[in-house]
């Protein structure tokens, strides 16, 4: 649900961007204006960031490789800490070295006066709706979460992107519709370098923030509070395994997440009998939290004494056969 919400929102901002950076140019070249010109920048660096969502979603789907057995997920997140770069350097950056320079020269707007205004209410227009379309499909995973903590903790990159993207923009061309409307109305062109800093200094932030999050993700992040206690609950509810000596969750990507746990189980008569066990336990595992696709169980002995020491584990048992002949079902180290 996801993958498929945050194409579709990544499309509706793709039109809408290149739509109003073309406007926006052709605003720019018809009055000068500079708040015009970084607002058109920060267009087409949005769309050439929705441009790179698409292309790492795409990249992602590729199947695991020997050099990369784990797949490549994790290509989602790359791509996304791309962009904030690119809003950056080219969005943020830009827009404050424009509004430098316009400060040094100010300039009224003399000529087609009312071609800025006209575009910029039209582009607030065409952002709504892009800004409208992720704000729907964010609802459909977000659930009671705020919009901080789903921005904050959502594992699929392309939403929380597009949403602070378009939030960006949306404030962007309210600040460039009050820097240039100052500049009209008064005839002081500071009005519009003004505002074109404005527009820096908020691309930035939010490049910074996109930037730090996506940052968490491309070190690895581990499963949310309640997938752990859905995993433990489906570890230990059979008769399989005594307790969990320890455990770790890494996401592979948005929609895959690894399983690594010691597990303590009950002395067995056979080898076939651990093998089943262990492939049980993994059964439960997938049925309580689907994204959970990678498993590794190593099964051992529990000891208190072991434990106190902080091991927890007596012996390491020999790696198990499965019903087929081949490995059990996934032991790790």
């Amino acid at each position: 649900m996801s993958a498929n919400g945050g194409t579709k929102a990544i499309v509706a901002a793709l039109l809408a961007n290149i739509g109003i950076a073309v406007t926006k140019l052709i605003a720019w070249i018809l009055t000068g204006s500079s708040s015009m010109l970084a607002e058109s920048i920060h267009s087409v660096a949005d769309s050439g960031n929705q441009g790179l969502l698409l292309l790492g979603g795409r990249r992602a789907k590729r199947e695991a490789t020997p050099q990369h057995p784990f797949g490549y997920g994790r290509e989602r997140y790359i791509y996304a800490f791309i962009v904030s770069i690119v809003l950056f350097s080219v969005g943020g950056l830009f827009a404050l070295y424009e509004a430098y320079h316009k400060a040094q020269h100010p300039e009224p707007i003399t000529s087609w006066q009312w071609v800025p205004v006209t575009v910029l209410v039209i582009a607030i227009g065409m952002e709504t709706y892009s800004f409208r379309t992720a704000i729907k499909e964010s609802n459909l995973i977000r659930g009671s979460q705020s919009w901080v903590r789903f921005i904050r903790r959502a594992k699929a990159p392309e939403l929380p992107v597009v949403l602070l993207e378009d939030f960006g923009a949306l404030i962007g061309l309210v600040l460039a519709l009050v820097g240039v409307g100052m500049t009209l109305i008064t005839g002081d062109g500071m009005w519009d370098a003004a505002g074109t800093a404005a527009i820096g200094v908020l691309l930035v932030t939010i490049a910074i923030v996109l930037a730090i999050e996506t940052k968490s993700l491309l070190l690895g992040e581990g499963a949310e509070q309640h997938d752990l206690a859905k995993i433990e609950q489906a570890v230990t509810d059979g008769p399989e395994v005594e307790r969990i000596i320890h455990m770790k969750t890494l996401y592979l990507g948005p929609e895959e997440l690894m399983v690594a746990a010691k597990i303590a189980v009950s002395p067995c008569d056979s080898a076939e009998s651990l093998a089943r066990g262990i492939n049980a336990v993994e059964a439960r595992i997938r049925t309580a939290v689907p994204i959970a696709r990678v498993i590794y169980l190593e099964p051992d002995i529990y000891s208190a004494a072991a434990d106190q020491a902080g091991t927890g584990a007596a012996s390491h048992t020999a790696v198990p056969q499965s019903e087929t002949g081949e490995q059990a079902d996934h032991p790790g180290s």
